[in-house]
């Protein structure tokens, strides 16, 4: 099956074309308001840096409402964090929530409000819709299809994840072991364990090493793709779920860090982490499907030659190599 080198090749292009330098390149904005008194709220609002200034965003509401305090803004390395306190001289809910300049982004938000009685809603403004009206209540519904649509979004702009799985599947020629490295990776429990831990706070690692990290294991998958054509052997070639639970592991701190990005709704954190978790794996799965059914369609039409899984190898190698050095870098910025 040494055609699955047009698995790493359209994988490769995609990053390329793309300009994707890094993983998790289209990073939402976030905004919490939450009921602390009577029709007085707290404000987080949380937007993306472009190199030392963010994202021109302002959230404003339809409603009458006044300052409590100032603005305290407090950049995060890639955000900037503003809080402030508001009181509204009129109900929030039935009010439209807009979060201005989002028009003119590539980037969505993130909204969650907290009201006094308990109820939450959560929503996610895109480009195409900055505004949403607040109701009263919110259904489960609402809440799953929110983070089920971040958690799809991120993996399809999670170049190097991508790249990871498609480097693996040029690694497992057995489609029975191709399944069992897919579940470990993304099914069974890798994602999730650190995703969930990661997420509540239960384990934490600086998202810098993780990112340099992530960037190594692509290599190293990579040059283990090399070793399999030379006919050497190694963990990831005799026994590569194993490999793909490990950096499955590794990989979940990332996802966590997006997720935190993201911001949790406290009432339905639960709901958010399984509605997000599902959302990347069956991401993930139909990158498989589509790049599966490409190579199909293309061995009809071609013939493979024989050193395309080395080529292929040293092509993803080389980007997640210069990824690595990248990140590395600004490490130590």
């Amino acid at each position: 099956m040494g055609y699955l080198w047009t698995v790493i090749l359209a994988a490769a292009i995609l990053v390329l074309v793309s300009g994707g330098a890094s993983a998790h390149e289209v990073r939402p904005a976030y905004l919490s308001v939450q009921e602390e008194a009577t029709n007085e709220f707290s404000v987080l609002f949380k937007t993306p840096m472009q190199g030392n200034a963010r994202l021109a965003l302002t959230a404003l509401f339809s409603g009458r409402i006044e300052m409590v305090t100032p603005i305290v803004s407090q950049p995060t390395g890639d955000a900037m964090v503003q809080t402030w306190r508001v009181r509204t001289l009129e109900p929030l809910a039935g009010q439209t929530v807009l979060i201005d300049g989002l028009q003119n982004t590539m980037t969505d938000a993130l909204i969650h409000i907290t009201l006094a009685n308990g109820n939450n809603w959560t929503a996610r403004l895109t480009p195409g819709e900055p505004s949403a009206l607040i109701p009263e209540s919110q259904s489960t519904w609402s809440v799953f299809t929110t983070y089920f649509g971040q958690g799809i979004e991120h993996i399809a702009f999670g170049f190097d994840h991508l790249l990871f799985v498609a480097a693996l599947m040029l690694i497992v020629r057995d489609w029975r072991k191709l399944v069992k490295a897919v579940t470990a990776f993304t099914v069974a429990v890798a994602h999730s364990i650190t995703l969930t831990c990661a997420t509540l706070g239960w384990v934490t690692l600086p998202s810098r090493p993780v990112e340099v990290m992530i960037a190594i294991s692509i290599v190293m998958v990579a040059a283990d793709v090399v070793r399999m054509e030379r006919g050497q052997l190694s963990l990831a070639i005799v026994r590569p779920w194993i490999v793909a639970f490990a950096f499955g592991l590794l990989h979940g701190f990332g996802f966590a860090g997006a997720l935190v990005d993201l911001g949790l709704p406290q009432g339905d954190i639960p709901l958010a982490l399984l509605s997000f978790n599902i959302g990347v794996e069956i991401g993930q799965l139909v990158f498989i499907a589509l790049l599966l059914t490409l190579v199909q369609t293309v061995r009809r039409f071609a013939t493979i030659p024989s050193a395309a899984a080395v080529a292929s190898a040293y092509a993803i190698g080389s980007v997640a190599a210069f990824w690595s050095v990248q990140r590395l870098d600004a490490m130590f910025l």
